[in-house]
């Protein structure tokens, strides 16, 4: 299976979402992450023929590089950084254990640069529901992770409206950043869900 099809699912999916992706950081931030995310996705899709004939590991190395000098703000060191790190650590074949080792990475990463942890409500708040079920990938019914790992992303993001902000910007409305998504998490929650559909429709 090429890595072409989920690339392609995963950025079209932020560009098809952005204006919601913006409602959310309007709420509670910059107001310009749907904005920033789509530009990020553009000029990844714009690297899609160089990608393709690349090995998995400097695909997601190219596209986090991609990120970091496209995406304004704090995203594009926050999506690069875990991109890079994903590309160091997933060996070129990768299993359900080395996506949950590879997360861990990600998120220890994640957590030296912007020294948030999991529960302040952050797109970490997505990626550690998701790292610890392929952990424990055993409990899973046979051919339903896919199914399950992206309802846990969804589920996960959608957790985040009941956090206190304890990072970024949001952080300043303190209590009032309750009843909102997180724009991190929710973009997070869509790029795993849509590389999860691209992948169990793919043969």
């Amino acid at each position: 299976m090429s890595h072409a099809s989920f690339i392609r699912s995963a950025t079209q999916t932020l560009i098809d979402h952005a204006d919601e992706l913006t409602a959310l950081d309007q709420a509670i931030g910059d107001g310009d992450h749907g904005l920033n995310m789509k530009r990020g996705a553009l000029a990844i899709q714009g690297k899609l023929p160089q990608l393709e004939s690349k090995p998995l590991n400097d695909a997601l190395k190219t596209m986090g590089m991609t990120c970091v000098s496209t995406i304004g703000g704090s995203s594009g060191p926050v999506f690069g950084t875990l991109l890079v790190t994903l590309a160091k650590e997933l060996p070129p074949a990768p299993g359900p254990a080395d996506l949950a080792r590879a997360l861990g990475s990600g998120i220890a990463a994640l957590t030296r640069l912007g020294k948030a942890e999991v529960g302040q409500k952050t797109l970490l708040d997505v990626l550690d529901p998701v790292r610890r079920l392929l952990e424990n990938r055993s409990v899973q019914p046979s051919g339903d992770l896919l199914a399950s790992v992206r309802q846990c992303a969804l589920d996960a993001a959608q957790a985040t409206a009941q956090m206190e902000a304890i990072k970024g910007r949001a952080s300043f409305l303190g209590e009032r950043a309750r009843g909102h998504v997180d724009p991190g998490s929710r973009s997070m929650a869509l790029i795993i869900g849509a590389v999860c559909d691209s992948l169990r429709v793919t043969p």
